[in-house]
């Protein structure tokens, strides 16, 4: 008796009453399925655009690497990365250690894709697109006719 008195008196509703309205999950709510579907299809569209500048980064990044005479896999291995796109840059592969530190790792970034764009031998704005539009200058690099020198 005092185990159903204490169960009852506990709220376990969802919803919350305040002066404005009620909040919370509705059961009777009825959700329109074509703006279900739409919302869907808006996440999948989202989800296989970001696979697909994913994919064609990591294709100039490696074809970067491969130009510089590094191995091309290497650039799709996670935290690797970072110790070849240094060398990459004629920086000492130490300084992928660098790209772990939070705040860092922005300073660092800025100097390896200048570094970077200068052993393509290209100028600040291949730089500053390395930087902030990396999905399409790396596979400029990677695929156009810029030749990697080993040095500056």
């Amino acid at each position: 008796m005092l185990h159903t008195v204490i169960f009852h008196t506990m709220n376990l509703s969802t919803t919350a009453t305040t002066a404005t309205g009620t909040y919370g999950a509705d059961p009777n709510m009825n959700l329109d399925p074509g703006a279900m579907a739409a919302a869907g299809g808006i996440g999948v569209g989202f989800l296989l655009i970001c696979l697909l500048i994913s994919v064609v980064t990591l294709a100039g990044l490696w074809k970067m690497f491969s130009k510089a005479g590094q191995p091309g896999i290497l650039a799709i291995i996670p935290i690797v990365n970072y110790f070849f796109l240094v060398q990459v840059g004629g920086k000492p592969a130490w300084w992928g250690i660098l790209f772990l530190i939070p705040l860092v790792n922005i300073v660092m970034l800025i100097i390896v894709n200048v570094a970077i764009a200068q052993r393509f031998g290209r100028g600040i704005g291949t730089a500053l697109g390395l930087i902030f539009l990396p999905f399409i200058f790396c596979p400029v690099l990677g695929f156009g006719s810029a030749q990697w020198s080993a040095t500056d």
